[in-house]
């Protein structure tokens, strides 16, 4: 963390990349895929916004947790080892989710649709089947309950002390939302449609999709790991996460939007 930008523009930009590229997380698509074809079913005009309501559940979570910690900022320093700590839990579920989503791209017929896979969905039981906004939000909610959020509680907790007070963390946490928001939201709506059309275009589709975030997942984590492990590649990133964030987010965008091209292409008829 002593590597964060030092002008509060870039802190905010920073920030909303950071949030949407949380959406992408793998966990996030696979328990929004579940929700979104349960509901395609059960509640066909909540179908397209579970999305957006399980990433206003997370957010609030963020939001509540960023506030509380940046209460206790100034007498509550973060300890040394709680990024390397992080770091090595963000690898090790970067590198499980990789493999389970390239594995389900392999195992996947050619007549299936690729359904992305996640790990903290399968905790959730019940819940996994939610018809109403507010248990979509719910499930977001609590997936929210975990080490990845209480670093980004830390994180908008240093950046409150450092910028000003409460009112900066806030602002940080609510550009998060959004990010997530924007990405979270967007992958619902696709959701819906791919399910709408269950041809060969959208099976496509789902593949793109499914090897874009298996092998993004993988790189992150592979090179999370060199930056653990090799000092030189630690310096040269340094100052660099914004770029790193743009990059991550403009591929998995531009995949996404080829996904969408082919989901809306028109069938041929024989």
């Amino acid at each position: 963390m002593e590597n964060l930008p030092t002008d509060w523009l870039s802190f905010l930009i920073l920030t909303f990349v950071l949030g949407m590229k949380h959406g992408f997380d793998a966990d996030h698509l696979a328990t929004i895929d579940g929700l979104t074809r349960f509901n395609a079913r059960a509640n066909p005009g909540l179908a397209r916004y579970c999305g957006a309501f399980f990433s206003l559940g997370h957010g609030a979570v963020v939001v509540a947790i960023a506030l509380g910690v940046s209460a206790l900022a100034a007498r509550w320093a973060v300890p040394q080892w709680f990024g390397t700590l992080g770091a090595v839990i963000s690898i090790a579920f970067l590198f499980a989710l990789g493999s389970l989503n390239l594995a389900a791209v392999l195992r996947a017929g050619p007549d299936e649709v690729v359904q992305p896979v996640g790990l903290k969905g399968r905790w959730l039981g019940r819940l996994r089947h939610a018809g109403h906004p507010a248990l979509v939000a719910l499930v977001g909610a609590l997936f929210a309950l975990s080490f990845d959020t209480l670093s980004q509680a830390a994180f908008f907790a240093l950046a409150a002390t450092q910028f000003g007070g409460w009112q900066h963390a806030l602002m940080l946490a609510l550009l998060f939302l959004l990010g997530m928001l924007v990405t979270d939201g967007v992958n619902g709506v696709w959701i819906a449609r791919l399910i709408a059309r269950a041809d060969q275009m959208a099976r496509v589709a789902s593949r793109v999709m499914g090897l874009v975030v298996s092998g993004i997942s993988l790189l992150v984590a592979a090179f999370g790991l060199a930056k653990l492990a090799l000092p030189a590649v630690d310096a040269w990133s340094e100052g660099k996460e914004l770029v790193f964030g743009f990059a991550l987010v403009s591929i998995i965008a531009l995949s996404f939007m080829m996904a969408v091209r082919l989901v809306r292409r028109p069938v041929a008829v024989l």
